[in-house]
């Protein structure tokens, strides 16, 4: 083994890197070494039940060979190109991606992540409608650059730039009278996630989602489907919009969207994208080939897997199995899940590590979330639902 083999596996690697990097992120206390399925190899040995996916990010799990190979082919094939060519492998994309999205969007436009896709549909949003107002909803998370960090929730917390780019307010999360008062034609757009990820799979109902539609429409605003977390199957369908019966003005995807590479995308009706030429987006790396090849492995195996199958059955199974131990309800979607627990998520979080098996904490401190990849197996629920039981209920 070279010495930066020995380096890149050694077991100081925090340590290294909390003297290398900024200290921006609170790491769990393992280093994974490679990955198998929904598992996690660690540099000591231990096999950690994956149930997180790195953000809901290994939508195939890992080392998933139809993923592989199509990544290995297009790097000895073509590793990078800009989008000054055109390539047949980005065209493919864009039309599988088409393909499973709500049937009135008709144009990708490719980016490297779901801030980089939400920051390009609010500047669509601002240029296409001329106005300079947006809404969003709140505990809604959209991302950390200058225009969705603006229209996520307390993001005031963090945000650091002088000034937002936009005027910005936040209608209550499933208050659909407060959504009719505050859409009217000064709304550039109004953003939402249809599942709310970080605020712990919060699922809002269908009647609020509805009237922000009817809202939007009437008011000549456009109504932006945030889908970075809900999207590529996580929902139980390709998309959570296509489930709930919207369609949207704009879609935005990624997390999941490459199974693993830095991807992202937003999708527009046609109307939207002729107003729009040369220079008016941009991106270096987006649509990049290697990225491409990966959306198509991804799309091309969730159909040909019947993975949206799974995971509308894995979440029935959850919601069966799982209200053990010190879980009280369930909410969310699919492979999108909240486990609302009777103590705070963070303790049950580690008492799960403790017995090698990853989940996440999320903004609501009694929620556990569950983004699994699609390919969890019925086994997994098992095992997850037997270590939640062994963890005794509160004040029992």
């Amino acid at each position: 083994m070279s010495v930066l083999s020995n380096a890149l596996t050694s077991s100081d690697a925090r340590e290294r890197e909390a003297a290398t990097m900024i200290p921006v992120y609170d790491q769990l206390p393992f280093v994974p070494v490679r990955g198998d399925g929904c598992n996690l190899i660690t540099e000591d040995g231990r096999r950690i039940l994956d149930l997180y996916g790195g953000h809901a990010v290994a939508a195939l799990g890992y080392g998933h060979r139809r993923l592989v190979d199509a990544i290995s082919r297009q790097t000895g094939t073509l590793l990078f190109q800009s989008n000054a060519v055109a390539l047949d492998v980005r065209a493919t994309a864009a039309e599988r991606l088409l393909a499973v999205a709500p049937e009135n969007l008709g144009r990708v436009f490719f980016v490297n992540s779901g801030a980089e896709a939400n920051e390009n549909a609010l500047r669509i949003a601002c240029i296409a409608t001329d106005r300079q107002k947006v809404l969003a909803v709140t505990h809604g998370f959209h991302g950390r650059t200058a225009a969705a960090g603006a229209v996520t929730w307390q993001s005031d917390n963090w945000y650091g730039f002088p000034n937002k780019p936009f005027d910005v307010d936040f209608i209550p999360r499933n208050d659909a009278d407060a959504a009719r008062r505050m859409i009217d034609d000064t709304v550039a757009a109004v953003i939402v996630e249809p599942i709310q990820g970080v605020a712990g799979a919060f699922d809002l109902s269908h009647a609020f989602l509805h009237s922000l539609r009817d809202c939007t429409a009437r008011a000549d605003a456009l109504l932006i489907a945030d889908e970075v977390q809900t999207g590529m199957g996580r929902s139980g369908q390709f998309f959570a919009m296509d489930d709930i019966g919207i369609e949207p003005d704009i879609l935005t995807s990624a997390k999941a969207l490459a199974g693993g590479l830095p991807c992202g995308a937003v999708l527009c009706t046609e109307e939207l994208a002729v107003q729009f030429g040369t220079g008016d987006l941009g991106s270096t790396f987006g649509g990049g080939p290697i990225a491409a090849a990966a959306i198509v492995a991804v799309i091309d195996t969730i159909e040909d897997e019947g993975l949206l199958g799974n995971v509308r059955e894995r979440e029935a199974q959850i919601r069966e199995q799982c209200l053990v131990g010190p879980v009280r309800s369930i909410q969310g979607k699919g492979l999108l899940l909240g486990l609302v627990c009777d103590r705070p998520a963070i303790d049950v979080r580690d008492a799960l590590l403790d017995n090698d098996i990853l989940t996440g904490a999320s903004a609501d401190p009694n929620v556990l979330r569950i983004l699994a990849p699609l390919v969890m197996r019925s086994t997994h629920v098992d095992r997850l639902a037997r270590t939640l039981a062994s963890l005794a209920p509160r004040n029992t």
